[in-house]
């Protein structure tokens, strides 16, 4: 069986309720609107059954509801968002096995509590953040009791990348030109979640927590040796063998993180990742349906990187489905 772990829906009544307000994130409209099969799942399900040994956990699609809405009306999206994928999983359960919650984020408080209810009532297996939380890191102290209670449930947060085009890549300009932002932009802005995360010590404070990074750990794995000298060298201008508040090379608390395998295939970008990550860390994952043929080319060349990547079956069979089963308690 192939679990894919990555893979977003913007469902009818949730998106009804959330397009009220699509003046505020113009840029992900755009292109939700050329990926009807974000709304229409008869027709993802076709797509699908092509591959007969698939399944799909499912995820709420960009914009995070605390980007667009106040804290009171996220709380009424999130919990309608949740409640129809739940539905959508039970009408058919043989194909979607599992969902991770829309949580709003600009009310811990709320945020806890839909967390509980999706997990204890809807029956789901980890939630899913964003890069930013309302323009602050992911290490804010406001967050800190939201992976307590991840940790405490032992199910993962899916870490989906978060920059928009109104976030220049050079001072005098407005806006990010070529797709910058997204292409480059989102695996930077992943490995600068990571990086936060780390020397804000949440490792140190919940070591269980499981945290899954899409596109393969953005740019660490690539990264990896020149992380190592750089920290080499900060800590020996420190004159200490660890950054205060670690116990561990900063290297170490990388690679507890998570990767899934949505890199649009690229054999060799998923091979150093799996070197980096380990067999242990690496999940089937392909952003379906963000690509010209809502999630065919995702899907399709994921699995051929996969094939393509010289490793045991046994390895193989973890990427695909035994990850996946651990982490979500499938």
């Amino acid at each position: 069986m192939k679990i894919d772990i990555f893979t977003h829906v913007m469902l009818p009544r949730y998106k009804q309720a959330l397009y009220k307000h699509a003046d505020k994130f113009k840029t992900e409209k755009a292109v939700q609107d050329r990926r009807p099969i974000l709304t229409d799942y008869e027709a993802r399900l076709r797509k699908i059954e092509t591959y007969p040994d698939m399944v799909q956990i499912l995820s709420a699609t960009m914009p995070p509801v605390e980007e667009v809405v106040g804290p009171q009306e996220a709380a009424e999206l999130a919990r309608l968002c949740n409640d129809e994928i739940a539905e959508l999983i039970a009408k058919y359960p043989k194909k979607y096995i599992a969902a991770v919650a829309n949580v709003p984020l600009n009310n811990m408080d709320i945020a806890v509590k839909e967390t509980k209810r999706a997990i204890k009532e809807l029956g789901f297996k980890g939630i899913q953040i964003h890069t930013r939380v309302l323009g602050k890191p992911l290490s804010s102290d406001e967050l800190m009791p939201l992976y307590k209670l991840m940790a405490d449930f032992d199910l993962p947060i899916l870490i989906h990348p978060m920059r928009s085009s109104n976030q220049p890549d050079y001072p005098t300009e407005t806006v990010s030109h070529h797709q910058i932002f997204s292409i480059f932009g989102w695996p930077y802005d992943t490995t600068v979640a990571m990086t936060r995360l780390i020397f804000a010590g949440v490792f140190e404070k919940f070591p269980s927590l499981k945290l899954i990074t899409h596109h393969c750990g953005g740019m660490v794995p690539f990264f990896a040796d020149r992380l190592v000298v750089h920290y080499d060298n900060g800590l020996e201008r420190l004159g200490a063998k660890h950054f205060p508040g670690l116990t561990k090379h900063p290297v170490d608390y990388f690679r507890m993180f998570y990767a899934d395998t949505a890199l649009n295939g690229n054999p060799s970008a998923l091979r150093c990742g799996l070197e980096f990550f380990g067999e242990d860390h690496i999940l089937f994952g392909t952003d379906m349906p963000y690509d010209v043929e809502n999630g065919g080319v995702s899907i399709r060349e994921t699995i051929k990187a996969i094939e393509a990547v010289a490793v045991a079956d046994s390895i193989r069979k973890k990427i695909y489905e035994g990850n996946a089963r651990r982490l979500f308690h499938l």
